[in-house]
């Protein structure tokens, strides 16, 4: 029976995302990714190299997609609501991606880039931008990094949440997030 690269790379990059999500990339071991695939860590290194290498492949593989598919509809401070209501649904579908973010940041000296998230996180500001005329790129930037944030917090954040609101709950928070949302487009719009 030949063997199924493809397949194998792909129970990597799945217990990877699964690991890495829950320990980071210090409490991970390159053993505790193989036993989690069914893997030889053999096959680890000779696919992706060391576990840094690793890490970042995990990364791009669960993160590269983050922003495709939240096309803005509409236009003003509504319209950016929705989108941020999209990205909360995402994270809410795959609780993962939150962690790995996080993880990158604490972990990571600078991001793990790809031409793919460059090109998404560039693609997201600049819809942002004609959708809710921002002053200027930078603007538009700094707008979708601060939903990104807002976002990633709620879900990256949750015993601080259950500190400060106590008898809130994900439907209440996600309601919050996006009227927050709204507010920051607003005070977006220039003047």
């Amino acid at each position: 029976m030949p063997w199924d690269t493809a397949r194998t790379r792909r129970l990597l990059l799945e217990a990877g995302g699964r690991r890495f999500a829950a320990t980071g990339f210090a409490g991970t071991s390159v053993a505790d990714i193989s036993r989690d695939a069914a893997v030889n860590k053999e096959r680890l290194y000779a696919y992706f190299g060391n576990k840094r290498q690793f890490f970042d492949q995990v990364l791009a593989h669960r993160l590269d997609g983050l922003l495709d598919g939240l096309d803005v509809t509409g236009t003003g401070p509504d319209a950016v609501r929705d989108w941020t209501g999209r990205l909360w649904d995402r994270y809410a579908a795959d609780r993962d991606m939150a962690r790995l973010l996080a993880w990158e940041s604490l972990e990571l000296t600078g991001p793990a880039v790809t031409v793919h998230r460059l090109s998404a996180c560039a693609g997201a500001a600049r819809v942002l931008r004609e959708v809710l005329p921002a002053r200027d790129e930078a603007a538009a930037r700094q707008l979708l990094l601060s939903l990104v944030v807002l976002v990633t917090g709620a879900w990256t954040l949750p015993g601080l949440g259950a500190l400060i609101t106590p008898d809130g709950d994900a439907a209440t928070r996600r309601s919050a997030v996006l009227e927050h949302a709204e507010a920051l487009a607003r005070a977006a719009q220039p003047d």
